[in-house]
């Protein structure tokens, strides 16, 4: 089984900085790609930022400029440093990934979320 741990989530003024981490164990043949998506209460799911193998990136454009994602492929880990946070940033932010766990079989994984609050 593939898990994905975050962590990094908690409470930063507006203008502060906060830097998730997600590790991907288990049985993992390659990853595709990794990201980050975050929820608010009584919001839809939203795509933050995206992270293919070959480091292609894309942004939600309300992060674009403060939010950076990278990943470590040696520690199948994703990261995302995010800086001049704004309250309406506040949100539950789960990692996602595609992950290959054999040669004929490619599967998405979701985290279980760390909480971010942004206070004003």
């Amino acid at each position: 089984q593939v898990q994905l741990v975050e962590s990094g989530g908690g409470l930063v003024q507006a203008g502060g900085s906060l830097r998730l981490s997600c590790a991907a164990s288990g049985r993992i043949f390659s990853i595709h790609f990794m990201g980050w998506y975050r929820q608010a209460p009584g919001k839809q799911r939203e795509l933050v930022a995206k992270i293919t193998a070959g480091t292609s990136t894309n942004y939600a454009d309300s992060v674009k400029g403060r939010f950076t994602i990278s990943r470590d492929n040696a520690k199948n880990t994703v990261y995302l440093q995010m800086n001049s946070l704004k309250s309406e940033d506040t949100a539950v932010y789960i990692c996602n990934a595609r992950i290959r766990t054999t040669l004929l079989r490619e599967d998405e994984y979701w985290g279980q979320g760390t909480q971010v609050t942004v206070s004003s």
